[in-house]
């Protein structure tokens, strides 16, 4: 799936189910705690934290969906194309750090 396909999708599953989009603050709260949740199974499976018994069968692959959606539906409700965005950034990214990690010690 394109990501302009994933924005389309999304926006097409609120205005049919979801009624209307949250207002952009309710949406990143949203999008914090799903984050949250991300971090809580990370720091289970490969931190130093134990599981609860009521977190043995998150799955990591929907929580980061969850995330996708969130974003996705922030970046729709702003009029965020976020395959021009996701371009500029590698870009701006492939610029700015053309040789700094290949020059950090710490990645050698």
């Amino acid at each position: 799936m394109e990501i302009k396909e994933a924005q389309n999708l999304v926006d097409n599953w609120i205005k049919t189910h979801g009624v209307r989009y949250f207002n952009e603050l309710t949406n990143m709260a949203i999008l914090s705690e799903e984050v949250g949740e991300v971090a809580r199974i990370i720091s289970r499976k490969y931190g130093e934290q134990s599981f609860k018994e009521s977190d043995k069968n998150k799955d990591l692959g929907d929580e980061l969906a969850d995330v996708l959606w969130v974003l996705i539906a922030i970046a729709n409700q702003t009029g965020i194309d976020l395959t021009d965005a996701l371009k500029k950034n590698i870009e701006k990214k492939t610029d700015r750090d053309l040789q700094r990690h290949h020059n950090n010690e710490k990645l050698k």
